[in-house]
């Protein structure tokens, strides 16, 4: 499996068990999800030599929580977090500024096509800035990358953009 993480914080953005597409600018990665309903905290009985007969198939589900949403946001522990779109202007000249930075030391041929099609593809996101939700990676750094949620036309199969030269992988 490959994760992929966050190059400024090394937050788990997602892993490879997704459905990923390179955008047609080779700038981002579209991660497709799905919506999912999922019970925490509750222990299977079987797990602990638990037997429990057909005719008392009662569900009990002592201190657990069902927890539903976008599987790649509950997955790997993505945290909401919201956005004018004039304080997505000033996050994204910074961030822009990081990964710029680790690219300069890590792949310095990549700054200039980075460069170039960061600003297209910024523009593209504040056209289309109303459709997107926001996710920071688990630890919530204000620097870090900032994933966007959307929706397929058909307004159910969720979708995330991450930048791809904001993230590195790692094989686990």
């Amino acid at each position: 499996m490959i994760i992929y993480k966050d190059t400024v914080t090394e937050d788990e953005m997602f892993s490879d068990i997704y459905k990923i597409a390179e955008t047609p600018d080779g700038m981002c990665f579209e991660v497709e999800g799905k919506i999912i309903q999922r019970v925490e905290g509750a222990i299977d009985d079987a797990l602990i030599g638990g037997n429990a007969s057909a005719e008392c198939q009662e569900e009990d589900i002592g201190g657990a929580t069902t927890v539903s949403g976008v599987d790649i946001v509950i997955n790997h522990k993505l945290q909401e977090t919201g956005f004018t779109k004039d304080s997505y202007k000033n996050y994204i000249k910074d961030y822009v500024k990081l990964v710029k930075a680790k690219l300069e030391e890590t792949d310095p041929d990549r700054v200039k096509p980075f460069m170039k099609g960061i600003q297209d593809r910024v523009k593209l996101i504040l056209g289309n800035f109303k459709n997107y939700q926001f996710y920071t990676g688990e630890r919530m750094n204000p620097d870090g990358m900032v994933a966007l949620l959307d929706y397929r036309e058909d307004g159910v199969t969720p979708f995330m953009i991450f930048f791809k030269d904001g993230l590195i992988s790692e094989k686990c």
